[in-house]
């Protein structure tokens, strides 16, 4: 690893989009040709997770064939009114569907990986095809057409909830992306206007804090990504 890349050192690693595809890159090289490869990009709204999750991208594509890349965003897996019950959205992570995420793709998406990497052979199981539906929470339904990954050596989760613990054995790299409350607050203004901001610090942000804290996400993460970003 490049030590230059890292921006300060205390209980773990803080790291630039520079860093982390590095590390990205170093551990690839030591594994089997072929093996499939996820990370999870979890943390803080407007900290800038999609934005570096589509940075890693565009270069691990640009770096080869071997290095192709697919993103899978949480907010495809928003949770539907039909199951926003008090008791679910008072449960610490409860505010994704994670039911739905198991099973249209962690459960393919562990199988893909497990074999992955396999000699071809009569042997090798039937590769899954990753597809899933996307909840569009602006009009509050379901897509009509499936998001269907193309295949790649690479896949990167990412959004809030993906580090809940029954997700965590899928990772091969566990990135939380922080940022300051001024700094957040300021992003989600520019980004969603004053009343959403309003929603965003009364009912999402003590959600995703409360998530964060009962399941020590910061803690169990390998990288934190706190570097300001261009574009959030």
């Amino acid at each position: 690893m490049d030590i230059g890349k890292i921006m300060k050192t205390d209980k773990k690693p803080h790291m630039s989009a520079d860093g982390i595809l590095g590390l990205i890159l170093e551990r690839i090289r030591s594994l089997p040709e072929g093996r499939i490869f996820v990370a999870a990009v979890d943390g803080r709204c407007a900290s800038g997770k999609t934005t570096l999750s589509a940075l890693l991208k565009e270069r691990l594509d640009a770096a080869g064939p071997d290095t192709t890349a697919s993103v899978i965003h949480m907010d495809d897996f928003f949770l539907p009114p039909s199951l926003r019950s008090p008791e679910r959205l008072l449960e610490p992570g409860g505010n994704v569907h994670y039911e739905r995420f198991s099973s249209e793709v962690f459960l393919p998406l562990k199988a893909l990986k497990e074999s992955s990497g396999l000699k071809p052979g009569p042997a090798r199981p039937c590769t899954p095809v990753i597809s899933y539906r996307r909840f569009d929470c602006s009009v509050m339904d379901y897509i009509k057409e499936p998001v269907r990954l193309a295949p790649s050596r690479i896949y990167i989760v990412e959004g809030a909830y993906c580090l809940r613990p029954e997700f965590r054995e899928l990772y091969d790299l566990k990135i939380f992306s922080t940022i300051s409350p001024e700094l957040q607050s300021e992003r989600i203004l520019k980004r969603n206007g004053p009343e959403a901001r309003e929603v965003f610090r009364k009912k999402w942000i003590p959600m995703e804090e409360s998530y964060f804290d009962f399941f020590d996400i910061e803690g169990i993460s390998e990288v934190l990504f706190d570097k300001p970003l261009k574009t959030v």
